[in-house]
């Protein structure tokens, strides 16, 4: 492999302007027709074949209309006032009259004073008025798309609402047009601009610096665009992108800096610039191709979960790790050429030479000694710090709180009103197929509803037919639906014991010829903690042993590969631990509002931080065999490996880590809590297990480490990840003068 890739450099390397050219066309054409096509990303959340999704894809089926409304924005803004709302009529009045001004409201005449509606029609009272009339809700409908609302029409309900909060009324909002977000890109930026500033460090020089930002945002650009393109044929989910941004953006910039770092290593050994691309490219190449296709592996497998949400985080997810692989092995190669002898100048001189000297010990150097010095009390201080993180993820809560912070007083004012479970409703589908009657079967589920604990206004328990009449839905129905409101919040026990008793009335609705499902948040957080329970083991089986098979591979060896795969382990359970602490706990006060750990992110989080934890492996530990299979003893190939990739793998991680701990910025809760425990993994595995443990337990394996047995020895292909075929081509065997970089040109 390292051959093909040697010339692929060298090919981007002498073809420059050709290779940047066609980077350029495929941007422009993906730009035209995301222009021309105006893709849409999805915004549901779907559970195909369990019985939350039967019931969602029943009601788009059988109730379209409810359906199409509800793709609409329904904002329910909450007024309260201690000494009683009607006290407060004319300042109500007042506050409906502006809300019926915001654009494309539709069916104004339904946004008046709560108290006054309650004393017009009482059968709405409770759903509007608290029982002490302290606390009442108005909706308000725009004629908008949930997918694409407006962050000016959020902007501007905020505003009517500051207007007439005071004297004693609180006004808060939920739902709807609050769902709106700012696409910022502040993470985004502040991320590049901590990877600049490393990048300054490690090279010394500010376009070698450029050199990965370009290409991470060209990367991260030409993904995002092949995810906008592809919503044309398939669903995407706005939150997929999340990750794909921050991971995209990582791994673009860690791959082009090990490249860079390469290049910079081989033009010292002197020789044609375009065979110390080759050469690069060959070398560090080989290994980002292996450490990109272990990412790949781990976030692609997340589709045997069986979750379109999650399938489509991982499939995207491998689709920027990949970008990244191909830019790493092209267009850096020919950026390199096109600046020539000016891509490491100016050189900055208050910052130190980043180039390994043999002569001279670096940090990383003295620390490698120490590190096989005295392995033993490194592995046990690091083992211990990390065993100490994951004692809180014993406490870990699971959820889906998908609220955003400007949310949560409204909320909080709802649940006091009018019960927790109003935020948690259950949407019970009782159908009797297209040629049977549904009203025996549903006056069966409504009395067996009404019987149950736990229910809110029992007595209020009615069903909606999809009958023909639209006065009269019920006779001819086909299906029906009930709605059901818990007295307990959706995350509780008691309300999942609801939802179960509700599933289980289903013999008694089959014996006339009916099925009965229940949908809903509270529905489809019970299917999908129970697909992740089942994925869980599956899962990490495959992931482990397709990488376990690839490391294999890359480093001809059984205890290398074994010893990275454990500290895995010791990592993700320290950042489970310390992810329970900020987010459920409250620690530091990082977050206003504690809350569950996004249910999805455990199996997510294992995907991709073992395929970024074996990136580190990689990139370290292949330069440590490549030293020992040219003679070094093992010992010494550790203390060569921290010399020539300690740099290089400490500001990649301090890369990857500013650029996931930037998206806290969002005011997503999905993209926050996955860019702190990102960032939080990456820090454990890289500086604890990566650059500590690892290479301590390799030291005490001596030269075993680096052998496989005999009989595998001859299975396993030789993909020659060190470069050994192209490590001197295109250098001269006689003794030259190094090449000083950023003065001079061959």
């Amino acid at each position: 492999m390292s051959s093909v890739l040697y010339y692929l450099g060298r090919f981007s390397f002498r073809h420059k302007w050709w290779v940047l050219g066609s980077w350029a066309a495929v941007l422009a054409v993906l730009i035209g027709l995301v222009v021309g096509l105006n893709p849409k990303f999805a915004d549901d959340f779907e559970l195909p074949g369990t019985d939350a999704g039967i019931a969602m894809d029943q009601m788009r089926e059988k109730f379209p209309a409810l359906s199409e409304q509800q793709r609409k924005p329904h904002t329910t803004v909450v007024v309260s006032a201690q000494d009683g709302l009607d006290k407060h009529t004319e300042q109500i009045t007042a506050l409906a009259a502006d809300l019926t001004k915001l654009d494309d409201v539709i069916e104004p005449e339904k946004i008046v004073d709560p108290v006054a509606l309650a004393a017009a029609e009482p059968a709405l009272a409770s759903q509007v008025l608290s029982d002490d009339g302290k606390i009442g809700l108005i909706t308000v409908s725009q004629d908008l798309d949930l997918l694409d609302l407006p962050l000016d029409g959020k902007k501007a309900l905020l505003q009517v609402l500051d207007e007439h909060r005071g004297d004693g009324l609180d006004i808060a909002a939920t739902s709807g047009i609050m769902q709106a977000r700012d696409q910022g890109g502040a993470a985004e930026a502040l991320g590049l601009g901590v990877a600049f500033v490393v990048m300054i460090v490690a090279f010394g020089a500010l376009i070698a610096a450029f050199i990965p930002l370009i290409t991470g945002i060209v990367g991260v650009g030409m993904t995002m665009l092949l995810l906008m393109v592809s919503t044309e044929f398939m669903t995407v989910n706005q939150t997929a992108t999340g990750i794909v941004l921050m991971l995209g953006i990582a791994v673009s910039i860690d791959y082009a800096l090990f490249i860079v770092s390469r290049y910079r290593t081989e033009r010292g050994r002197g020789g044609d610039p375009a065979d110390a691309a080759g050469r690069a490219t060959g070398t560090a190449g080989t290994a980002v191709v292996f450490a990109g296709l272990t990412v790949i592996v781990a976030v692609v497998a997340l589709m045997v979960i069986g979750i379109p949400l999650i399938t489509q985080m991982g499939m995207g997810a491998a689709l920027a790790v990949a970008v990244a692989v191909l830019a790493s092995l092209t267009l850096i190669p020919a950026l390199l050429g096109a600046f020539g002898r000016f891509a490491f100048s100016p050189r900055i001189p208050w910052i130190r030479h980043a180039e390994a000297d043999e002569n001279h010990d670096t940090l990383g150097t003295r620390f490698g000694r120490m590190i096989v010095a005295k392995p033993i009390p490194f592995i046990v201080v690091g083992l211990a710090i990390l065993v100490a993180a994951a004692i809180p993820a014993r406490g870990m809560a699971l959820g889906l709180d998908m609220t955003a912070d400007d949310e949560i007083a409204a909320q909080e004012l709802v649940a006091e009103g009018f019960g927790e479970g109003i935020n948690g409703q259950l949407f019970v589908v009782v159908h009797a197929g297209d040629d049977g009657e549904v009203a025996p079967a549903a006056d069966r589920a409504v009395a067996g509803i009404k019987g149950l604990d736990d229910v809110y206004q029992p007595q209020s328990v009615v069903w909606m037919g999809n009958g023909d009449d639209p006065a009269n839905p019920n006779p001819g129905a086909d299906t029906a639906l009930i709605v059901v409101t818990p007295n307990s919040a959706p995350s509780s026990s008691q309300t999942h014991d609801l939802m179960e008793s509700i599933r289980a009335l289903s013999p008694q609705v089959e014996a006339v010829g009916a099925e009965i499902h229940v949908g809903g948040q509270t529905a489809i957080m019970s299917d999908l903690s129970v697909k992740l329970d089942k994925a869980l083991i599956p899962y990490i089986a495959v992931v482990v042993g397709l990488a376990f098979l690839i490391m294999i591979g890359v480093f001809r060896s059984l205890w290398v590969p074994l010893i990275g795969t454990l500290g895995f382990v010791f990592s993700v359970l320290a950042t489970f631990g310390i992810t329970t602490l900020v987010f459920t706990d409250g620690w530091l006060g990082l977050i206003s509002n504690t809350q569950p750990i996004l249910s999805f992110l455990p199996i997510f989080l294992v995907g991709v931080v073992f395929g970024l934890a074996m990136d580190y492996q990689v990139f370290l530990v292949t330069r440590m065999r490549e030293e020992f299979l040219h003679g070094l003893s093992a010992k010494d190939a550790i203390v060569a490996g921290y010399r020539h990739g300690s740099r290089v793998v400490t500001s990649a991680a301090v890369i990857m880590i500013s650029v996931f701990a930037a998206f806290m910025l969002s005011p997503e809760t999905t993209n926050k809590m996955l860019g702190f425990a990102l960032a939080v993994a990456v820090f454990f595995d890289a500086f604890i297990i990566r650059m500590i443990v690892v290479p301590a337990v390799i030291s005490m394996l001596g030269d075993k480490a680096w052998g496989l047995p005999r009989w595998l020895d001859k299975l396993v292909l030789n993909f020659d990840v060190e470069g050994s075929s192209v490590r001197n081509r295109g250098v001269s065997t006689t003794a030259e003068e190094p090449v000083e970089l950023g003065t001079s040109a061959p």
